[in-house]
């Protein structure tokens, strides 16, 4: 499954950007109100659980500076990668959107489709704000 978020400016340049997303304590900004629980267990690893749903443990597993950071599930149940894209958008702008892919079986899928495209979409919403 793969889902695309909007593409948002933010107010930090490309390179401010790049830093401010590869600090995972700055992750609980980007989290949806919905958020019930948010810790940093690594410099490169949170965790975080939203509203009716199961925890999730991301990590950073890659980052190609200034222009991309990849987050990775840790759990062999939830298989994903979303990776964070940044543009240059002028002197102190940038351009975000997120792509996610997962490998999930057809009814997980289903199931989990709208939640997921809300939760990216707010993701780079909120980085739109900062």
């Amino acid at each position: 499954m793969k889902l695309e978020s909007q593409k948002v400016i933010t107010g930090k340049s490309q390179q401010e950007m790049f830093h401010f997303l590869t600090n995972v304590e700055n992750y609980e900004q980007l989290m949806p109100e919905t958020k019930e629980k948010f810790e940093p267990t690594a410099q490169d690893t949170f965790l975080f659980q939203l509203k009716g749903m199961p925890e999730i443990r991301l990590k950073i597993t890659e980052t190609k500076e200034p222009e991309l950071v990849r987050l990775g599930s840790t759990s062999d149940k939830f298989p994903f990668n979303l990776d964070i894209h940044i543009a240059e958008a002028g002197p102190s702008q940038s351009e975000v959107f997120m792509n996610f892919e997962g490998k999930f079986n057809a009814m997980m899928s289903m199931m989990i489709k709208g939640p997921l495209k809300k939760f990216i979409n707010t993701l780079s919403e909120n980085a739109s704000k900062l």
